[in-house]
């Protein structure tokens, strides 16, 4: 199977109260881990890129070469989208062109009137590609690729306007942050996350889902949450990896400079935290 838009599988999990794991990619392991832990345990699966792991990675087309051949040479059978995470304006037009098949235009930093205007053109273009598109309202707190939000509650009357234009996904800020969460952290808002799935009927968005508690994922889920972002714990796990393999001094025996010996242990890690996050979210055996 190819590269699919998310709309289907969106549906699906909204419908039956899962989430879909978004995992944010930042290079091939990163690619080829999300893509085999999401195989094996039978679920759909959004990878995705921000602008700056795009340009890390050498450029969208090189992303969108990546993950297809990894599809097609490790026989991935399972829905996968290729997803552009928090793209701006023109970041999704070139998104959209260049083989995406989904893709979120983040214009929660401009006046309302301005993202929802580029929200309406953006949604437009990848309708005609039938792509599936994710926008958003509010920021989300903590930092993204430089972006700083404040962590601010989605306003209503915005969400209700943006929701009319039609969007498969809409996030919107509920309290999360990306990142890790500042320590005095203590909850989502749940009565924001009620009325948002009032006003929209549609699935919701969790963005920055690495360090919320279990309770809160599941209770998140149950109220109309069917999407949810995850980088950090990955980022995390895999520097913890390979800080161990290193500080161990396993570095210096044999050949263990060699990458893919030096890369295997962080490799483990992030699938280690996939399926972790795919049976979290209820998504195994899901395709």
């Amino acid at each position: 199977m190819g590269l699919v838009s998310a709309k289907q599988m969106m549906k699906k999990a909204f419908k039956e109260k899962w989430a879909v794991p978004h995992i944010n990619t930042n290079n091939l392991e990163w690619s080829r881990a999300i893509l085999e832990s999401a195989q094996e345990l039978n679920s759909p699966i959004i990878i995705a890129t921000s602008e700056g792991a795009i340009r890390y990675m050498g450029g969208m087309k090189t992303v969108v070469g990546i993950v297809k051949g990894l599809i097609e040479e490790l026989n991935i059978t399972v829905p996968v989208a290729l997803h552009l995470d928090h793209g701006t304006f023109e970041g999704a037009k070139k998104a959209i062109k260049e083989g995406y098949t989904s893709i979120m235009y983040d214009g929660s930093h401009e006046i309302f009137e301005k993202n929802l205007q580029n929200s309406k053109k953006i949604i437009e273009l990848a309708k005609e590609k039938k792509q599936s598109i994710e926008v958003e309202i509010g920021t989300i707190g903590g930092e993204e690729d430089g972006m700083i939000g404040n962590g601010d509650l989605a306003d209503l009357k915005e969400i209700s306007k943006m929701s009319k234009l039609g969007p498969d996904m809409i996030a919107a800020g509920i309290g999360n942050f990306h990142g890790p969460y500042p320590k005095d952290w203590k909850t989502l808002s749940f009565k924001t996350l009620e009325n948002l799935k009032k006003v929209t009927g549609r699935a919701i968005v969790l963005h920055g889902g690495s360090g919320i508690p279990k309770e809160q994922i599941e209770k998140a889920i149950s109220m109309g949450v069917s999407k949810i972002n995850v980088n950090t714990d990955l980022q995390q796990a895999n520097a913890k990896a390979i800080k161990k393999f290193v500080i161990s001094g396993k570095i210096d025996k044999d050949k263990n400079f060699d990458p893919r010996k030096l890369y295997a242990d962080g490799f483990q890690a992030l699938k280690e935290v996939v399926k972790y996050k795919i049976r979290q979210f209820g998504s195994e055996n899901k395709a």
